[in-house]
Parts: structure tokens; C-alpha cells; sequence
């Protein structure tokens, strides 16, 4: 059997937007040429690959299949044509990684203009993602490679720890707590927290840690990210557990105290993730070399 770029791209849409209307139109395709297009792929596959409904369609197990599949074809179809691109313009190629929020904020840009530096023929994308999304896109193979932390779990795929990314308690200069280091989260469970959304990767992995000790957390409010968090924290909302090098980027804005957390849970890594070595691009296993050098250079 054969499916040609155009219809995996027409396929990825369909499912995407729930209707071959949609994928029609996302793909710019007349409808009709959309609908004979998913009937030669399913009489070439063999199977059916859609169930159809009253309102849109539903994928099949073997649609699901090749979802999966053709979303990573066509995202290396889509680097490969971009490497070319940048070749012939007289560039070595686009690496993209992906980063957590705390690897974005302050890992990388210094590790990542150094090697920009050093080499002048690259291009790099850094795209950000909370790691529980950047690892579904590195295992779909939409991406290769990215930085997450290693409270998240990541399946099959490698993970080497790179720098050190340990939570610490964060209130108002003028807290109680405040100076009182280092703290169990048994002496904080009973004081009212400043938190992230709930869908959080972080968010989650406190709470658990909390439940898992018997405690329930109780949140005064829940920010969209770190800077409204810190913001709550330093006009005394509440009390917040954070990356320490997010306390320490917004402890003078916000007039913030940060204070060790005793609990081994709190000590996390930021890491590497990647499915195996021998399939990155030549350009990744250098740009990953890179990090990896800059990290062991740091802990020395």
C-alpha cells in the first residue's frame, strides 16, 4: 500500500478537526476530493480508518494507527524539507527542542547563545512546552528532543538528568515562615497556598506528594504561570511552591523569601529526553553534547 504526503496531511486534519469537512478545508481540498481521498486509503489499507457519525467522525483502532504514524511522517517530511531549505540558503539545518518552563527561563539561553556562537552556520528552534506534552510529541516523533523535568513520567524514551531543579517553600518577605529554613511540607500543609492551574504537570505533582502524606492542599487562587504566582505570593495571598530558580527570578520584583524544602521529593533534575541516540540528526546529537558538556562543566 502507498499514502502519499498530501493524504496523510488531508488524514492528520480530518481527525484533528473531528469532520472530513474540516480536514477538507484545512487541507484545501474540495469536499468531494477529500471524501474520495480517504476511500482509496481505506481500500488500499484494507481496513476502515473512520467511523462515521451523526455529527463528524470518530477514528478506528487502525485509524488510530495510522494517526500515529503519519503524524510522525509528515513532521519529518516537514524537517526534512526545512533542512534542505536551510542548506541551500547556506545554513547546516533547523534543530528544534522542546523546554519545560524552567529550562526555557534560564537552562538554556545562556548554554544556547554560546553555542549559537560557536556555531554560526545553526538554527534553532526552542520550542516551549510543560514536559508532560513535550514528552507525548518527542514519543509521537514530532519532535526529537527536548529538556523536562523528571517528575514527569516519561515512558520508554531516555532521560539523563542536567542540571538540578529542587522546589523551595515561597512567601512575603514579612511572612511568618519567612527566614525558617529548611521546611517539611507537614509544617506548611494547613496554610493557605497560591498554586497553578490545575492542569499543571507541577501543580499535580505537589498535590499528589501532599495526599500521599494524607494532606489536602487548600488553594486561594490558581495563576496561568509562575510570574502570577510569585506576584500573589509577595502581596501575601498565600503561601507557594516553586522551582528555586523561579523564586530567585522574581524574589526582589515581588519582595519574596524562599526557604529549602527538607522533603527528598523536592530534589528534581531537569533532563534530557530523547528516544534513542543513534536516531537523533547528526546536529541534535551535537546541540544535546553541548548541553550535556555545559552541565558537567557547571557541577564542577
Amino acid at each position: 500500500m502507498r499514502f502519499d504526503i498530501a493524504d496523510l496531511t488531508l488524514f492528520i486534519h480530518i481527525a484533528e478537526s473531528g469532520s472530513i469537512t474540516g480536514g477538507a478545508q484545512r487541507s484545501h481540498l474540495a469536499l468531494a476530493s477529500a471524501s474520495e481521498r480517504v476511500k482509496n486509503m481505506e481500500f488500499r489499507a484494507g481496513v476502515s480508518l473512520l467511523t462515521r457519525r451523526p455529527r463528524g467522525i470518530g477514528l478506528t483502532p487502525a485509524g488510530d494507527i495510522l494517526l500515529r504514524h503519519a503524524r510522525r511522517i509528515v513532521g519529518e517530511h516537514d524537517r526534512l524539507c526545512a533542512g534542505l531549505t536551510a542548506f541551500a540558503a547556506g545554513y547546516g539545518g533547523t534543530q528544534r527542542i522542546y523546554a519545560n518552563t524552567s529550562a526555557a527561563s534560564w537552562l538554556l539561553p545562556g548554554r544556547i547563545a554560546a553555542w549559537l556562537s560557536a556555531h554560526p552556520g545553526a538554527l534553532l528552534e526552542v520550542e516551549e512546552k510543560p514536559s508532560a506534552e513535550a514528552v507525548s510529541c518527542i514519543a509521537a516523533g514530532l519532535g526529537e528532543a527536548g529538556l523536562i523535568s523528571d517528575a514527569v513520567d516519561a515512558g520508554d524514551l531516555i532521560v539523563e538528568p542536567v542540571a538540578a531543579d529542587n522546589l523551595v517553600v515561597i512567601t512575603a518577605d514579612a511572612h511568618p515562615l519567612a527566614g525558617r529554613s529548611p521546611l517539611a511540607l507537614r509544617e506548611v500543609v494547613n496554610m493557605p497556598f497560591v498554586g497553578l492551574e490545575s492542569g499543571s504537570a507541577l501543580q499535580q505533582y505537589i498535590s499528589a506528594r501532599a495526599a500521599a502524606a494524607g494532606h489536602a492542599l487548600i488553594y486561594r487562587i490558581r495563576a496561568g504561570h509562575f510570574e502570577g504566582v510569585c506576584e500573589m505570593v509577595g502581596r501575601g495571598i498565600g503561601i507557594a511552591i516553586v522551582p528555586e530558580i523561579q523564586a530567585r527570578l522574581y524574589a526582589r520584583r515581588f519582595a519574596l523569601r524562599s526557604m529549602a524544602l527538607s522533603d527528598g521529593w523536592a530534589r528534581r533534575s531537569i533532563c534530557l529526553c530523547y528516544r534513542e541516540w543513534a536516531a537523533l540528526a547528526p546536529g541534535m546529537q551535537a546541540l544535546l553534547g553541548w548541553i550535556r558538556a555545559g552541565a558537567s562543566a557547571s557541577q564542577r
